[in-house]
């Protein structure tokens, strides 16, 4: 038997997902969450072989979760299930230690058939996404990104230095940067850019 915990926000995918993965036979929904820190918890608690995770979910987002399982050497691996098809998200995913993304629209036999892959050590990434990944390269820090996603949210750059605990003008040298890179004329283009290209 595989064991797998569901992460998913939204409580109709989050049953549909596990009933359809229940059905396979070799495969047993040990836990689900709807969000990132309870699945944190259930894994921990559970050890499943699998994880099957949304990306964008409270507290935690998918990608954060598999990082973190990385980071504590947990042996259990992730396959992330969205609908974010852009491949600056699949990039950012695997450079995680993601085993698998697929879009939400995949049919439910190559969902089980991906979770069986990933268990067995391989990867699962869909096919119209692979290739596209490989020459997408972010070109934000993690810094830069914490700072655009606050500027996203409308907060001022005082606000995002207080949140961030950083001065207001090294604040104001991320988003200068974040938008020179993105070739942005404004921190709210330079937002606007960074999500379509999936690096928000």
């Amino acid at each position: 038997m595989i064991r797998v915990v569901v992460a998913e926000d939204q409580a109709m995918v989050l049953g549909a997902l596990s009933a359809l993965l229940e059905l396979s036979g070799d495969i047993k929904v040990v836990g689900r969450a709807a969000d990132g820190a309870a699945a944190l918890d259930l894994i921990r608690a559970h050890k499943p072989d699998v994880i099957v995770s949304d990306i964008e979910m409270p507290g935690l987002t998918g990608i954060e979760l598999a990082a973190m399982l990385t980071a504590e050497k947990n042996p259990a691996r992730v396959l992330i299930v969205t609908t974010f098809g852009r491949p600056g998200y699949l990039r950012r995913a695997l450079d995680a230690g993601v085993r698998g993304y697929l879009l939400k629209d995949t049919p439910s036999d190559q969902l089980a058939e991906a979770v069986r892959r990933i268990a067995a050590g391989g990867r699962a990434v869909a096919p119209e996404l692979a290739e596209a990944a490989w020459g997408v390269a972010d070109p934000l820090s993690e810094r830069e990104r914490d700072v655009l996603r606050l500027a996203e949210q409308g907060r001022s750059n005082k606000e995002i230095a207080d949140a961030l605990g950083l001065s207001l003008g090294t604040v104001r040298n991320y988003l200068y940067e974040a938008a020179q890179k993105l070739g942005a004329q404004n921190r709210v283009e330079a937002a606007r850019i960074a999500r379509a290209n999936g690096w928000l």
